[in-house]
């Protein structure tokens, strides 16, 4: 993956590329960001210029041989650790390891900004949970160990090392301080919180942000043919994470607008004929679908704190949707926007875990009602 086709982040890229140009690069990165951040893009595309041949000031060439077969996720001297769920049933351990490799290959050509569920799903783990193993720390060592095959730079890429088991985080610490020449650790995490300490303090640790509604609809402007309307929704949606702003491309016309708006008034006036109603309709829609509403439901609550707090250059409705917000606002406080904040937010977390959609919508509804009018 080449800089150049991760939108944002030219700051970053940047800095990157001139730490190689000048030769003062940290042997231990750690690529710090959100789910939904692009820490691991920039990931490959910093493994990329630094095994390219014929380096451009910003970005790799991406023609040489090395570049041809970094953009295949191939090259010899480009090492991957990930997260796995218990799910080999092969005894040939070498035979699996080439077909979960060859799986990833394919999961970063097609998705190159998944995350950690649309990984699981590709390789058919989605209901283990997903861990880097203990041995895993005792393969890095062995790798690490070997020469060079083609470059003059080896490096080793730790997705998500936060889901490291602990003996494999101990593990990497004594060679993750002093690697072998030329060997350049990566590692992409969404959790810093939960890296061991001893971890953070070999590493030097790079900020990546979540994208700017500005990158997010001029991708999607590049990528997909999409309505004006359509595009703001999705970006507004996102709330700076492209690979659910991709998703929701996909997603049917879900009318989250005008869906929100009848049940706040239904909670409101207490209609449950109207929420029983809407409940129902709830549970028709599809997992995506039902994640949407909620996100939605906690961007207008946002942009209801906005307008209470007089903050409008931060805001990001517009026409009929600005409107509402300023009719909501009559309403409302900031105390039930919290509380109303709160309950999605749970909610969000029993749907994400397969419970009723129709009774998480239901209770939720009754409690927003029990909270919008006392």
């Amino acid at each position: 993956m080449t800089f150049s086709s991760i939108p944002g982040l030219s700051e970053i890229k940047s800095k990157l590329t001139g730490s190689v140009q000048s030769n003062h690069i940290a042997h231990a990165l750690l690529f710090a960001g959100k789910e939904g951040s692009l820490n691991l893009p920039l990931a490959l595309a910093f493994a990329q210029y630094l095994h390219c041949t014929n380096k451009q000031e910003h970005d790799a060439c991406g023609t040489c041989a090395a570049c041809s077969k970094s953009l295949k996720y191939i090259h010899p001297d480009t090492h991957f650790v990930f997260p796995l769920g218990n799910i080999s049933s092969d005894k040939d351990e070498d035979r699996f390891r080439a077909e979960i490799l060859k799986t990833w290959r394919s999961f970063l050509t097609e998705q190159p900004y998944g995350n950690l569920a649309n990984w699981m799903a590709a390789y058919g783990g989605e209901d283990k949970q997903a861990l880097i193993a203990r041995e895993e720390s005792r393969k890095i060592v062995q790798t690490l160990s070997l020469k060079p095959f083609e470059s003059t730079n080896k490096v080793m890429i730790i997705w998500l090392p936060e889901l490291m088991h602990s003996s494999a985080s101990n593990g990497i610490l004594k060679i993750l301080e002093e690697p072998p020449p030329q060997t350049f650790f990566i590692l992409v995490t969404n959790a810093t919180e939960q890296l061991l300490p001893t971890i953070l303090s070999r590493t030097q640790i790079v900020h990546v942000p979540l994208l700017n509604d500005e990158d997010i609809s001029t991708y999607l402007s590049q990528h997909f043919t999409l309505a004006e309307e359509q595009r703001h929704e999705i970006v507004q949606l996102a709330e700076g994470d492209l690979n659910f702003a991709i998703q929701l491309t996909d997603a049917e016309d879900d009318h989250h607008q005008q869906r929100f708006i009848d049940w706040m008034r239904s909670c409101f006036k207490r209609d449950f004929v109207k929420l029983l109603s809407l409940s129902e309709e709830f549970h028709e829609l599809d997992k995506l679908a039902q994640r949407n509403l909620f996100h939605y439901a906690l961007g207008m609550m946002r942009e209801s704190l906005i307008l209470f707090s007089q903050a409008n250059s931060i805001s990001r409705v517009k026409g009929a949707e600005e409107k509402f917000v300023k009719d909501f606002t009559k309403i409302i406080s900031v105390p039930k926007v919290e509380t109303a904040n709160k309950l999605i937010n749970e909610a969000t977390y029993h749907l994400e875990r397969n419970g009723s959609a129709k009774m998480i919508f239901m209770d939720l509804s009754l409690q927003l009602a029990k909270t919008l009018n006392p």
